[in-house]
C-alpha cells in the first residue's frame, strides 16, 4: 500500500496518507491506455453528416401519374432515390466513430494512469485546494510552490474562485474529479489530486 505525502497550498508537508493499492499500486499496461485514448478521442468526433432518406424529404404524398397507360415506368412517389430531389440511399447517419469499449477496461486503464503518474513521482495529494482571491498569479505561484507547473489539477468539489484562477494557464488544466480521464491525464506532466479527489476515486475505481 504506497504512502504519499499530503502538502498545503504553499508547498509544506501536512501529514501523510496511505492510497489503495488496487488504484494506484496496479500494473501499467500502455496496450490500455492507448485504447483509452483512442476511444475518448473518437467519441469527440462530431459525425455531423447526414442525407435524408425517401421518408424524411418534403413531398411525395401524391402519385405522380396513374399507373398504367402513360408509357412510363410506374411510380408510387416522386421522392425516391430514383428521382431529381429524392432521398438518398445507404447515406451517412450521424455515425459513432468511438470503438466499443467496455467500463471495466475503461476503469483499468484510468488505474493504470494514476499509478504511471505515482511511479513517476510527478503525482502530489494536497490537502485542499483554495486560493484567498481568484487571480491566476496566485494559482500559478501556489503550483510554483509545490513544483507542479504543468499540471492536471483534480478536485473533489469545484471551488469557483480556484476554477477562475486557472482558466488563463495553458500549462495548467482545472478538473472535477468527476470528470478525470486518461488523455488529460497523460497530456499533463503532474497530476495534483486533494484529499476529497483521492477519497471519490478509490471508491469508485478499488476492485
Amino acid at each position: 500500500m504506497p504512502t504519499v505525502e499530503v502538502f498545503n497550498m504553499s508547498g509544506e508537508k501536512v501529514r501523510e496518507i496511505d492510497l489503495d493499492d488496487t488504484v494506484f499500486g496496479c500494473e501499467v499496461k500502455p496496450h490500455l491506455l492507448h485504447d483509452a485514448v483512442v476511444w475518448q478521442l473518437a467519441n469527440r468526433r462530431a459525425a455531423t453528416a447526414k442525407t435524408k432518406t425517401r421518408s424524411e424529404v418534403s413531398g411525395g404524398g401524391a402519385k405522380p401519374y396513374r399507373q398504367k397507360g402513360t408509357g412510363r415506368a410506374r411510380a408510387g412517389t416522386n421522392r425516391s432515390p430514383l428521382w431529381r430531389h429524392g432521398g438518398v440511399v445507404f447515406g451517412p447517419n450521424g455515425r459513432k466513430f468511438a470503438p466499443k469499449l467496455p467500463k471495466k477496461v475503461r476503469n483499468k486503464a484510468l488505474c493504470s494512469a494514476l499509478s504511471m503518474k505515482l511511479q513517476e513521482n510527478v503525482m502530489k495529494v494536497v490537502d485542499t485546494i483554495t486560493l484567498e482571491q481568484p487571480k491566476t498569479k496566485l494559482f500559478a505561484a501556489a503550483l510554483s510552490s509545490l513544483g507542479m507547473d504543468n499540471s492536471l489539477v483534480v478536485t473533489g468539489s469545484m471551488n469557483p474562485d480556484v476554477s477562475l484562477a486557472s482558466r488563463n494557464l495553458r500549462a495548467a488544466k482545472m478538473l472535477d474529479v468527476r470528470g478525470l480521464n486518461v488523455y488529460d491525464i497523460l497530456k499533463y506532466k503532474g497530476l495534483v489530486l486533494d484529499t476529497e479527489a483521492v477519497q471519490y476515486i478509490e471508491e469508485r475505481l478499488k476492485g
